[in-house]
């Protein structure tokens, strides 16, 4: 099994325009909820197996790379411009692997809960932090990285994918 026939509920909601199974559809309570930040993240993997983290300035947790859905984006719009802004990577649609909706509490704004969907993507390109990017690492999946993590990344991304590996193996 791959990363990209696991979803972690359920459900029939297209975050991106084709067809593929997620984690649970959107209603309008969840989009316009004054306490809730609707993300597009990614799930960047190294040819090495590594997963790529960034630090935004000012900050002291990593994340997965990504950022907010603009009102007119789809979540891959959001994803693809915002990899583009932050690390200078540009990414198709057929390269991003949908995983899933997950929630956790905002790692930077307190009192507020991120609610991302999450792509996988490979990637052998170079990256380079810009925009509100302070640090980008790559760490092995496995472990923390020695570092301190977003809750959405320590308590569900990583977790997630560890789980996969684990039901691959």
């Amino acid at each position: 099994m791959n990363l990209g026939e696991m979803t972690p509920v359920g459900g029939t909601w297209d975050p991106c325009g084709f067809s593929t199974p997620v984690a649970a559809p959107m209603t309008s309570a969840s989009v316009v909820s004054p306490r809730l930040i609707r993300i597009a993240a990614a799930l960047l993997l190294g040819p090495d197996g590594r997963t790529l983290l960034v630090r935004k300035r000012n900050t002291r947790a990593f994340m997965q790379p990504g950022g907010k859905i603009e009102a007119h984006e789809t979540p891959l719009q959001a994803l693809a411009r915002e990899l583009e802004e932050e690390l200078g990577l540009r990414i198709t649609a057929e390269q991003a692997s949908f995983l899933g909706q997950f929630s956790a509490p905002a790692a930077n704004e307190p009192g507020f809960t991120v609610q991302a969907e999450l792509f996988q993507l490979s990637i052998a390109a170079q990256v380079t932090p810009a925009a509100e990017i302070e640090e980008v690492i790559w760490i092995d999946p496995a472990t923390d990285g020695d570092v301190e993590l977003a809750p959405l990344t320590r308590d569900l991304i990583l977790p997630f994918y560890r789980d996969s590996l684990t039901a691959i193996a």
